[in-house]
């Protein structure tokens, strides 16, 4: 039963930052099932704050009250420590109270077994340790516990063989998103998270905003994906000049009511201005008559103590910018036919049979997991990378102008027009052309100004670099905009400065994103990467959506992985111009049943799991195949060559099914001679008869386990 008691309160928290205040007076409380964003511009303490709530930093003055047993997590940017053990091991890690439980167990499980003679008051003690070390093990998930931890690492897009991976084989962002898996596996009672959308493809995010609504705790999170935000929380803690509003409502409640305070501040500067400017009038005209001195007088010392209404100085600091208006182009912009793209000195086939067609004009998001191809798609197109087969055409007058994911196009920051050190100016004279006071006066509009201007080139932050590449973009004049996750290192403010740049821009746009929001105001069209191939849905995002979802009730299976030479249906050609699609692809279906008849209470159990894996891997080892995934039905399939396993692999997986059936056999064994009625005579006997049964049942577990990464 959920409590609607606190479990966390925040009590005039101060903090100080180089002798300078950071926060002062930030109060606010947490239940459960609640989930509070923190609002603020960059440098306002969101971090710190939640820093602070884990106890990971000070807190100057103020109190700060848990709940009784209330656990804490944090999930933050800083990766992991140690690099050398295996990702299981890191996510496992977080779990210490559930690591600590079992270990007690298994100490108890082996004392009991060893002396089996144990009686009297030793005896009973011994039970009641193991009955309390039990219960505190099922209140923590009981020994399913280390399914938690596996389903959190799934839904954040590792695979099985991750798991036994070392993290120094992993990237910057795989090891941010293994940080948030340890966090979720915890079972935290608050979860803190600092940014954890950030390295998530849009299927990852839709699975944490279900996590995350789904879970009995209380979470604080900082974010920048306006989607994210709307999706998952219920209150927001606007920090401003060190002082904490909380608002109880949704993300967009908050900025609807902080707009109208907004304009309250304008009226209540405007008035006191006016009064302002009447009591210096009569200040002037009368502080040297003698009749009216007292009054003049009396008026200097009224505005001395007036309290003034300011704006934040840092107000008028926004992003905003437009793109030039582009030269017209031809009505086609690109055109691929029957395309191939491929990675690696040992080619990785990304997309098969791809056709892809942009018009002038159009704004068409492409979409699809991390590692389906998209960037190589887009890089192949801007001319960076070949075509590995078919065919690209590029139309009449087409000048692109590409913003990488990563602001690639501006160098490391050593070689820019031969200097071994550029600054910020000298890097957008390099990219433009511009004399330096108009490169300053473009830097300016990207909050590049004055000293800024003079930045090294290699010190910036990654915000600063995606302003820096939006400012070369700006100036480009192209009339085709290739962006690659524009959004990155973005404030909300200047995501949202992106998007109405984008909205007014006449020309072509094909985005990449993982920002909802962005794809919603600027997509007019959806192009998906799915089946290692393109498919095209004529709307933006929530069409796309809502067809997606259509054809998953439907039983269709959407595939979206990559291929090996193998063919997929076409369909992202022939844009709107030429109807293709009709934003609803065809398809026959297929769904295919799964656990009709099983006990409930395993039907999801790693067990199962693994059965139905195994019987599919051997259904598939001897040709057997389900109903196709749906697919255009106009459109022929190349069968695509077949691979299986190696020798050794089907050997391991042999030797894996056979300790499955030794280990079934073993607990059927212990079933049978626990069914005599002196296996329970007495509390003891019956502690240490429950104490074998569950190490059976674990190593049944274990050897599914075992089974199912080998079927993977």
């Amino acid at each position: 039963m959920t409590s609607a008691m606190a479990v966390l309160i925040a009590s005039d928290l101060h903090k100080d930052l180089a002798g300078k205040p950071l926060l002062a007076g930030v109060s606010f409380k947490l239940e459960r099932r609640e989930r509070m964003t923190i609002a603020g511009r960059n440098g306002a303490g969101k971090t710190t704050l939640l820093r602070m709530l884990s106890g990971e930093q000070s807190i100057d003055r103020g109190e700060l009250n848990l709940g009784k047993g209330v656990r804490v997590a944090l999930h933050d940017q800083r990766p992991p420590r140690e690099r050398e053990i295996a990702l299981r091991d890191y996510v496992l890690s977080g779990c210490d109270h559930e690591l600590a439980a079992e270990a007690e167990l298994a100490e108890l499980e082996g004392r009991m077994a060893a002396d089996a003679a144990t009686a009297g008051a030793a005896g009973e003690a011994l039970l009641e340790r193991y009955a309390r070390a039990q219960a505190s093990l099922e209140a923590l998930g009981g020994y399913l516990w280390r399914d938690r931890a596996t389903v959190m690492t799934r839904g954040l897009g590792f695979s099985e063989s991750d798991l036994d991976r070392p993290l120094h084989t992993f990237s910057g962002g795989q090891l941010t998103r293994a940080s948030l898996a340890r966090a979720l596996a915890t079972g935290a009672d608050v979860l803190l998270l600092d940014e954890p959308t950030n390295h998530l493809d849009i299927e990852s995010l839709e699975w944490l905003e279900q996590t995350l609504t789904g879970l009995d705790a209380a979470v604080a999170l900082v974010a920048h994906d306006r989607w994210f935000l709307e999706a998952v929380g219920t209150s927001v803690l606007e920090l401003e000049a060190g002082r904490g509003r909380f608002f109880k409502g949704t993300w967009h409640q908050w900025r609807r009511e902080q707009a109208a305070r907004e304009i309250a501040l304008g009226k209540a500067i405007d008035k006191q201005q006016v009064e302002i400017a009447r009591m210096e009038r009569f200040i002037e005209r009368f502080r040297y008559k003698a009749t009216k001195a007292r009054q003049a007088q009396s008026r200097v010392k009224k505005l001395a103590k007036m309290q003034r209404v300011e704006r934040d100085p840092r107000d008028g600091q926004g992003l905003e910018f437009a793109f030039k208006s582009p030269e017209r182009s031809g009505r086609v912009i690109f055109e691929l036919l029957d395309g191939r793209v491929e990675v690696g000195d040992r080619p990785l086939v990304l997309l098969a049979h791809a056709e892809l067609w942009l018009e002038r004009g159009e704004h068409v998001s492409l979409v699809g997991p991390n590692g389906s191809g998209k960037t190589t798609l887009i890089e192949t197109l801007a001319g960076r990378r070949p075509l590995a087969a078919g065919r690209l055409s590029t139309g009449h007058n087409v000048k692109v102008g590409y913003l990488s994911q990563h602001a690639d196009e501006l160098g490391a920051g050593g070689g820019v027009g031969g200097d071994l050190n550029p600054t910020v100016l000298d890097a957008a004279q390099h990219a433009t052309g511009l004399t330096p006071n108009k490169a300053r006066a473009l830097l300016g509009g990207f909050l590049f100004s004055g000293e800024d201007a003079e930045k090294p080139l290699a010190g910036l932050s990654g915000g600063e670099r995606q302003r820096l590449s939006l400012a070369v973009l700006v100036n480009s004049g192209a009339n085709v905009l290739i962006l690659d996750e524009p959004t990155n290192h973005l404030d909300i403010e200047s995501r949202e400065a992106l998007e109405d740049a984008l909205l007014a821009f006449t020309g072509a746009v094909l985005l990449i994103s993982h920002d909802r929001a962005l794809l919603d105001a600027v997509g007019s069209r959806t192009v998906a990467v799915e089946d290692g191939s393109l498919r095209s849905y004529v709307g933006g995002w929530p069409e796309y959506v809502r067809v997606r979802e259509e054809r998953r009730a439907a039983g269709e299976t959407i595939g979206q992985g990559t291929v090996a030479g193998g063919g997929a249906s076409r369909g992202a050609g022939r844009g709107r111009s030429r109807g293709a699609g009709r934003g609803e692809p065809r398809g026959d279906g297929g769904g295919e049943s799964h656990g009709a008849g099983q006990d409930d209470r395993v039907e999801d159990s790693p067990a199962v799991r693994a059965r139905a894996r195994a019987r599919a891997h051997t259904a598939d080892r001897n040709g057997v195949h389900g109903a196709g995934a749906g697919g255009d039905v106009k459109t022929k399939r190349a069968k695509p060559k077949a691979t299986g396993p190696s020798k050794n692999r089907l050997n391991d997986q042999r030797k894996a099914e056979r300790a499955v059936e030794d280990a079934e056999a073993a607990l059927r064994t212990c079933e049978d001679e626990l069914a005599d009625p002196a296996a329970w005579a007495s509390k003891y006997e019956a502690a240490k008869s429950e104490a074998r049964h569950t190490a059976a049942r674990r190593a049944v577990e274990a050897a599914y386990a075992q089974l199912e990464a080998l079927v993977d």
